[in-house]
């Protein structure tokens, strides 16, 4: 009898009120929830106070129905048979081809395994990326980050690959379909901005975008996992700061101020962040997935899958706004639509089939910023002094994790897999974790280069003198998020220095980091005007790398985190105090080895801190993590460079080493000696 049987006669038993084909549904949400380094007891969702045995009952079958979903995704290309599938699909409907996204209706960077609709279909695993499946041929557009990656993850005999920088989709649709020709899309998964960029190109050749009402990837992908079912918790105002009502009230007043009757909030980080509550239905990103609607006059209707509230979460929020099944959120917009002058949607991130929706309801839309989008960003000092504790947790885990790899790297018996594993481990003997902030880059070597690399069994490779090490990872505590990257230098047994150009490239990296991290600038600047300071000391001898030199942080939320960054590309908004950001400037040469340094920075006041006078900002660091000095050309450091460096060394030893055993601090006081007597 499988374990799913065995489960349903078990519930039946104990007399709760639901049926088996409810359960197989829960079960089944539950599968395909992401784990969790402290996972929410999501038995107290349909059992609770449920017995020892019943609960072990329940997680055999879940993690039975796990197992499944996991032979959907391969290591490399996709099947050959998918993409056929998915023709014949859409000759049947009489399309000429169909357009697959990244992406789900909640446009977020990470999506649910029920939405890795490009993955199964190419076997592409990557954050971001499109593909366009035309009757006879197929492309797939990814940015720079993942142009050594894609090469290893799909076929290119089906797929031709392109830099999205260099061609987009729907340029490429236009050149390669003719006068008549019907491409599809789901409305639900690009957004209104997207929709555009292709119907004017396709409309130039006579051609024509068209909405399915069904997905044809789903119609063919029989084992599909469910949507996620993970439990939605509340976040304590002793870590948000300020209560859910106050954040309410501030949204509200601000659509008032603009004589706009309300938003449509799409983007789950700021209902996470607006209502106080987290959920878990994507990898690593405490998210609950669902839509809010909240008006001038501080009602709000939030829109999910109420399977999913804690009794307690449920008790606390219907108090105060309505909480209504994520299916009728269509039907709300279409009956709000007739009573209200305007709605602010975000474009750039709403789907298209909502935007359409109220559109058609005669509504007027307002193209908007979402507006929970910059008090988000900006941390309160709850948030801030949250954020600090955890860079400190995190620290020592780190430094836990560095000095270990110190000791057993040398041997020849680490990889990047082990190595992953052990920097989890240590992070997770850490207070308040819940999670890793993303999945861990480890690259040793070549494998370093790859920007966005993401180690298998089959690219795994052990760590060997010589190599430059570059991991990349970070966790999510209650108190906050975090982020950072360290390059290591792997010594032999009998010592050896990293070569000239190892030591060349990665100094001149650190110099840019330290650049930023020590820039002050006037109220009003934006990350795009401080991005060249990360860059120029590669400039100057030719160089580049093909990623920002900083993104936003969430608090206890997205690693990733907008409206501000500090990029080549402009846009973004002015840089303010409160805000996170990464501080991560790099160098990759392809098939030899990479360099990346990444610290998280606080943007504050300079007035506050005696550092200046007028309207100024700088940045205070966060992390607390020793940088290699094995790797650091002095000589092209200034002393001001080098004072930098020592002064960070030294705040890290006195925060870290109390904290750590005595082997461990002796390891630290050597990482963080000064290098300036």
């Amino acid at each position: 009898m499988s374990k799913l049987k065995i489960a349903i006669e078990a519930v039946r038993k104990s007399g709760l009120e639901i049926d088996s084909s409810a359960l197989k549904g829960f079960l089944a949400g539950i599968a395909a929830t992401p784990d969790q380094l402290a996972e929410c007891d999501w038995v107290e969702l349909i059992a609770p106070n449920a017995s020892s045995s019943l609960k072990n009952v329940l997680v055999s079958a879940r993690d039975e129905l796990a197992a499944h979903i996991e032979s959907e995704f391969n290591a490399g290309p996709a099947p050959k048979d998918r993409v056929a599938k998915l023709r014949e699909r859409l000759r049947a409907s009489e399309f000429d081809g169909f357009v697959v996204p990244r992406a789900d209706a909640f446009m977020g960077e990470s999506v649910p395994v029920h939405s890795e609709r490009l993955r199964w279909l190419t076997g592409f695993s990557g954050s971001a990326g499109v593909a366009v499946v035309l009757i006879d041929k197929a492309a797939i557009f990814v940015d720079g980050r993942y142009t050594l990656q894609i090469g290893n993850q799909v076929d290119p005999l089906i797929y031709d690959i392109f830099n999205i920088s260099k061609m987009s989709p729907w340029t490429w649709s236009a050149n390669n379909l003719r006068k008549g020709s019907r491409l599809a899309f789901d409305s639900w998964l690009i957004t209104d901005t997207t929709r555009d960029n292709y119907q004017q190109k396709l409309i130039e050749i006579g051609a024509e975008f068209v909405s399915v009402e069904k997905n044809p990837i789903d119609a063919v992908w029989d084992n599909q996992p469910a949507p996620p079912l993970a439990p939605v918790t509340n976040h304590d105002i002793r870590f948000a700061g300020k209560s859910s009502r106050e954040k309410r009230r501030f949204i509200s007043s601000g659509l008032l101020q603009a004589n706009q009757d309300a938003a449509l909030i799409t983007s789950p980080d700021s209902i996470a962040w607006m209502l106080n509550i987290r959920g878990g239905d994507v990898p690593n990103t405490p998210l609950a997935l669902s839509f809010l609607v909240i008006f001038a006059n501080e009602d709000v209707h939030w829109f999910i899958d109420k399977r999913k509230l804690l009794p307690e979460v449920a008790e606390t929020l219907r108090k105060e706004i309505i909480i209504d099944d994520i299916g009728r959120i269509g039907h709300f917009l279409q009956e709000i639509g007739v009573k209200l002058e305007t709605v602010v949607v975000d474009k750039t991130v709403a789907p298209a089939y909502l935007v359409s929706v109220l559109q058609n309801s005669g509504v007027r839309v307002i193209k908007g910023n979402d507006p929970c989008s910059l008090p988000k960003a900006c941390k309160n000092n709850i948030e801030v002094s949250g954020s600090r504790a955890a860079h400190i947790r995190d620290g020592v885990a780190m430094v836990n994790f560095l000095a270990w790899l110190d000791k057993m790297a040398p041997r020849g018996e680490v990889s990047e897999i082990s190595a992953c594993e052990k920097l989890k481990e240590c992070r997770s003997r850490c207070d308040l974790i819940r999670d890793l902030s993303f999945r861990t880059i480890s690259g040793a070597g070549a494998n370093a280069a790859i920007v966005h690399y993401d180690v298998t069994p089959q690219t795994n490779k052990l760590l060997e003198p010589g190599d430059l090490y570059l991991i990349d990872s970070g966790a999510q505590y209650l108190d906050g998020t975090t982020d950072v990257t360290r390059t290591v230098y792997i010594e032999g047994s009998d010592g050896g220095r990293p070569s000239c150009e190892k030591r060349d490239r990665f100094t001149r990296v650190l110099k840019g980091h330290i650049a930023v991290a020590s820039a002050e600038f006037p109220v009003g600047t934006r990350g795009s005007q401080l991005d060249i300071l990360g860059r120029l000391p590669l400039w100057k001898v030719g160089l580049d790398y093909d990623h920002g030199t900083g993104h936003g942080v969430g608090s206890y939320l997205c690693v990733h985190e907008g409206p501000h960054r500090i990029s080549k590309v402009s846009g973004g908004v002015p840089l303010e105090a409160g805000m996170i950001i990464s501080n991560e400037p790099g160098f990759y040469k392809s098939g030899e080895f990479g360099v990346r340094i990444e610290n998280l920075v606080v943007v504050c006041n300079r007035d506050e801190n005696g550092c200046g006078v007028g309207a100024w900002l700088g940045f205070d660091t966060l992390t607390c993590v020793p940088i290699d000095t094995r790797l650091v050309e002095l000589s092209l450091l200034t002393s001001s460079e080098i004072e930098w460096l020592d002064n960070y060394h030294s705040v890290v030893r006195q925060l870290i080493e109390p904290m750590v055993d005595s082997e461990t601090a002796q390891w630290l006081k050597s990482a963080t000696q000064p290098l300036q007597s």
